[in-house]
């Protein structure tokens, strides 16, 4: 067990924050498809984790008519540290959600939607259905737009897996979010042998499946231990890595142990292709759907690189 001061640890007292560097300063959100967006996520009672999760590209990628769906609430079952998704006991699960989520992307005339979810440890069963149902509604009304899932790792439950993967996505996402050591104060009730199991069974259960993850920097772990994670990533067949830097939403969540520079994003690149993703995004302010269509462009073009494990 890792002693207490290997452990990162939310401030009890004040101190100083850091500037926030200059590339991490994000456009504000404005424009007419930001708005419009904002509109019909409103009116068909949807929540999206670009709001929720206070996301710094919410501008860039709405103008784009890019945004990520939230299923299942918005109310997430689990505390984790670094998150900013708001918890507590989540309402019933509303099954009507995947028809509202496949209107909202055929109205956009979306060709690459991107659908996660909150936790919902009280039924991951149900949460899973809702990822399977909203894919097949997706599909039904848009049959030309790839559905890329950002799943939680439903307690390591294989038929919740599998449930997801039977309804065909495109992409099979589940985040790492940080190395082993920092496991138990940044993703409370998750495991990282869970998470890495959860990957390796996606190409068991489904060979060919496009597998992504991603991790966050700045919480405090080493780049030989970041290095350690891409590594097991890539040996169990990971296509898609996303590396990016942690931004503390409010002062009840884990501070930031530093800023990584744009320099050391591009070497955390160079170090991940060695272990074989087809692609990597790695840069200060890159999230899990982050040019999410153009991490999937490159992957179905077939670039492999050599050398996985």
């Amino acid at each position: 067990m890792a002693s207490v001061s290997q452990l990162v640890q939310i401030e009890l007292s004040p101190r100083m924050p850091q500037p926030k560097p200059a590339w991490l300063k994000a456009r504000a959100p404005v424009g007419e498809n930001f708005h419009q967006l904002k509109k019909l996520a409103r009116a068909l009672g949807l929540h999206t984790v670009c709001e929720s999760a206070q996301c710094p590209n919410i501008g860039e990628c709405w103008n784009h008519r890019t945004a990520t769906f939230m299923l299942l609430g918005d109310i997430c079952t689990r505390r984790c540290g670094f998150c900013a998704v708001p918890k507590g006991r989540p309402l019933p699960i509303d099954w009507d959600e995947p028809r509202r989520v496949a209107e909202a992307v055929a109205t956009l005339g979306l060709k690459h939607a991107v659908v996660t979810s909150v936790n919902r440890d009280d039924d991951n069963i149900g949460g899973a259905k809702v990822f399977a149902d909203t894919i097949r509604q997706i599909r039904e009304l848009t049959p030309e737009c790839r559905v890329e899932v950002l799943i939680p790792d439903f307690q390591g439950m294989d038929e919740a897996l599998r449930i997801v993967l039977d309804a065909g996505p495109n992409v099979l996402n589940h985040n790492t979010e940080t190395v082993p050591r920092l496991y138990r104060v940044v993703r409370s009730g998750a495991r990282y042998e869970r998470t890495l199991r959860l990957l390796e069974n996606a190409k068991t259960f489904s060979p060919g499946m496009v597998t992504k993850s991603g991790v966050m920097v700045g919480l405090g772990e080493t780049i030989s231990e970041l290095v350690e994670v891409f590594r097991d990533l890539g040996i169990r067949g990971v296509d898609i890595l996303t590396v990016g830097q942690y931004l503390r939403p409010s002062r009840d969540h884990l501070p930031i142990a530093r800023f990584y520079t744009p320099e050391e994003f591009g070497y955390l690149k160079q170090e991940a292709l060695r272990f074989g993703f087809r692609h990597v995004e790695s840069g200060p302010l890159v999230r899990s759907s982050y040019h999410a269509h153009e991490q999937v462009d490159a992957t179905s073009a077939g670039r492999q690189v050599a050398g996985r494990g």
